[in-house]
C-alpha cells in the first residue's frame, strides 16, 4: 500500500561547518568529519568539507561549528492516532518529541486506544489500522513504526502469518493482554519471529488496569526480542531479577524514562560489566500516567551519563545506534546508504559544561537548533529545550 505523499526530499543537503560529529556507533562515537552529503534523503558523504562534493545543493545547512548527531529514536511508546493521546488527552505529543530531537519513534503497543478490541479479529484489523495509519500520515514528519498487537488468549499461528502479510512488524508489550503464561506467550512470540515481527515482553509490575507482574521467569521463558522496560514501568523488578534477565539472555535491555532510575543506571552498568553495551537502547515507556514527555530521551541521555559516569558520546549511542541496529532501522547511524536523520545541537546557555558532551556529562541536556528528517529541515531552534549557545542555520 503507498503512504500518502509527504514533501519531497529529493535534492541534495549539505550540512557544513560542523564541530562535533557523532555516529551513533558504540565502536567509533565521534566522527573525524565537518561535512555530511545527502542525496534524495540518504547520506551519501561523510567526511571533511574539502574531501565532498557540495556543489550544487538545494539546500544548505550551516551547524555554525555545533554538534549534528543521528535523530534520536523512542523505542518505546504508545500512540493510538495521529498526534492525539487519549492517555492525557493532548494533541502535539509528537511534534513536542521532534523538539527533544526524536525522529524515529517504536510503538510497544496502541493500549490506550478507548474500547481497545480484544476478540481475535478485532485485535489483528487494528494492528493493521495503525501500521497504515502512521505510513500514511507522520506527525511532524516523525517515522512513527506503529501497529502493535497486544497478544491475546486464542490466538494461532495463521493470525501472525496474517498481520505479517499485511505489514505488520511488531508485536505490543507481551502481559498487557490475557496472554502472562511464559509458555503461551513463548509460543507466540515464536511464531511471530517466524514471520518477520519483532516482540517486546513488559517487565516488572502491573502499569494499566488489565496487566499484571511480569517477572524474569515469564520474560525468559517468553524470550521476546526485547526485555521492555527492564526498569520498570513504572514499578521494577527486584535488583536480583534485573542481573539475572541481563545475564541470562541476550535480548536487548531496554530502559525507559518512565521507570525506577535507580534500576536503570543499574541495568546499564551490569550490561557493561557483561561487554555488551551494544544491548542498551532508550525509550521514553509514554505517554502514560506520568505525562508526555518531549525531551525524555535527552534526559535518559544526560541522566545515564552523568549520574552513570559513561561518555556522554557513549550515551548518546544507546538513543540512536544501538537501537536502530536492535530495531533494524535504516536511521540512527552516521553512515552512507542511510536515512539523512539528524539533531543538531549546542551546549545550552550557561551551562558549566565547556562544550556539548561535558556539558552533558555534567547532568545538563543540551539546546537543540534544528532537526531533520530525510534531508528535511523539520524544525529550528526548540522550543523545549533550553537555548543553545549556537544556533545552526538553513542557508539556501
Amino acid at each position: 500500500m503507498a503512504a500518502i505523499a509527504q514533501p519531497s526530499t529529493a535534492g541534495k543537503l549539505v550540512v557544513r561547518n560542523i564541530g562535533l560529529l557523532l555516529s551513533g556507533d558504540l565502536k567509533a562515537p565521534i566522527l573525524d568529519a565537518d561535512c555530511i552529503v545527502c542525496v534524495d534523503g540518504k547520506i551519501a558523504q561523510v567526511g571533511r568539507e574539502a574531501d565532498c562534493d557540495t556543489g550544487a545543493a538545494d539546500r544548505v545547512v550551516d551547524a555554525k561549528g555545533t554538534t549534528v548527531a543521528p535523530g534520536l529514536i523512542d523505542s518505546h511508546v504508545h500512540p493510538v492516532l495521529g498526534d492525539w493521546t487519549p492517555r492525557q488527552n493532548q494533541f502535539g505529543w509528537i511534534d513536542s518529541f521532534l523538539n527533544g530531537g526524536v525522529t524515529t519513534m517504536v510503538s510497544a503497543g496502541e493500549v490506550h486506544v478507548p474500547g481497545r478490541p480484544k476478540d481475535i479479529v478485532g485485535v489483528k484489523a487494528m494492528a493493521i489500522f495503525a501500521q497504515r495509519s502512521f505510513l500514511n500520515a507522520r506527525p511532524g514528519g516523525v517515522k512513527v513504526h506503529a501497529g502493535a498487537p497486544v497478544i491475546e488468549q486464542g490466538m494461532t499461528e495463521e493470525d501472525f502469518k496474517d498481520m505479517a502479510e499485511a505489514g505488520v512488524k511488531l508485536l505490543g508489550e507481551v502481559g498487557l493482554g490475557s496472554v502472562k503464561a511464559g509458555e503461551e506467550a513463548r509460543q507466540m512470540v515464536a511464531w511471530a519471529r517466524k514471520y518477520g515481527i519483532q516482540s517486546t515482553i513488559h517487565t516488572g509490575g502491573p502499569s494499566i488496569p488489565g496487566s499484571g507482574l511480569i517477572d524474569a521467569d515469564v520474560v525468559l521463558e517468553a524470550d521476546a526480542d526485547i526485555i521492555g522496560h527492564i526498569n520498570g514501568g513504572h514499578t521494577a523488578l527486584p535488583q536480583n531479577q534485573i542481573r539475572c534477565l541481563c545475564e541470562s539472555c541476550h535480548r536487548g535491555i531496554e530502559i525507559v524514562h518512565n521507570g525506577n532510575e535507580k534500576m536503570a543506571l543499574f541495568a546499564m552498568r551490569t550490561a557493561f560489566e557483561l561487554g555488551a553495551p551494544e544491548r542498551v537502547i532508550l525509550g521514553t515507556d509514554s505517554p502514560a500516567g506520568s505525562g508526555v514527555q518531549p525531551l525524555g530521551i535527552l534526559r535518559m541521555v544526560s541522566m545515564l551519563s552523568s549520574l552513570g559516569d559513561v561518555p556522554a558520546e557513549v550515551a548518546f549511542c544507546f538513543a540512536t545506534g544501538n537501537t536502530a541496529r536492535m530495531r533494524d532501522l535504516d536511521c540512527g547511524l552516521i553512515e552512507v546508504g542511510r536515512a539523512a536523520d539528524f539533531v543538531i545541537m549546542d551546549r545550552a546557555q550557561h551551562t558549566a559544561g565547556r562544550n556539548l558532551l561535558e556539558s552533558v556529562q555534567l547532568g545538563d541536556l543540551p539546546g537543540i537548533s534544528m532537526t531533520i528528517i530525510d534531508g528535511l529541515v523539520r524544525t529550528g531552534r526548540s522550543r523545549n529545550t533550553p537555548p543553545a549557545e549556537r544556533l545552526a542555520e538553513l542557508v539556501s
